[in-house]
C-alpha cells in the first residue's frame, strides 16, 4: 500500500465515523428529543429549521471526503518515471527491429 492510498483510507475512515458521530449526537443528546414536551412549540420547529439543512450539508461534505479517501485508498500508485520512460525505450527498439525485418522482407522478395 502507497502513502496515498493509506492518507486515502484515513480521510475514509475519518469522515464515516465523523458522519456516524454527529447524526448519533444530534439524535441522542437532543434536548428537544429527549423533551417530547415541547413538540409543537415555535423554538423546536426553529431548531429543525436550522439543524436539518445544517444536518444534511455536514454530511454530504463529509460524504464527499469519504468518496475522495475512497478513491485515494483504492486507486493504485502511478508508475514511478523512469520506469515509464524504460518501457517507452523498449517499445521504440521493438517498433525499429520490426521494421528492420519488414524492409528486410522486402528487399528479399
Amino acid at each position: 500500500m502507497s502513502k496515498d492510498q493509506a492518507i486515502g483510507g484515513i480521510i475514509f475512515i475519518v469522515c464515516v465515523v465523523l458522519i456516524i458521530g454527529y447524526i448519533a449526537g444530534m439524535f441522542l443528546y437532543d434536548p428537544y428529543i429527549k423533551s417530547w414536551l415541547n413538540i409543537g412549540s415555535e423554538s423546536f420547529v426553529r431548531y429543525w429549521l436550522v439543524a436539518i439543512p445544517v444536518l444534511i450539508a455536514f454530511v454530504a461534505v463529509l460524504g464527499i471526503g469519504a468518496w475522495i479517501g475512497w478513491t485515494m485508498a483504492t486507486t493504485p500508485p502511478p508508475k514511478p518515471i523512469e520506469e515509464i520512460e524504460a518501457e517507452e525505450k523498449k517499445e521504440e527498439e521493438k517498433a525499429a527491429e520490426e521494421e528492420e525485418k519488414a524492409e528486410e522482407k522486402e528487399k528479399k522478395k
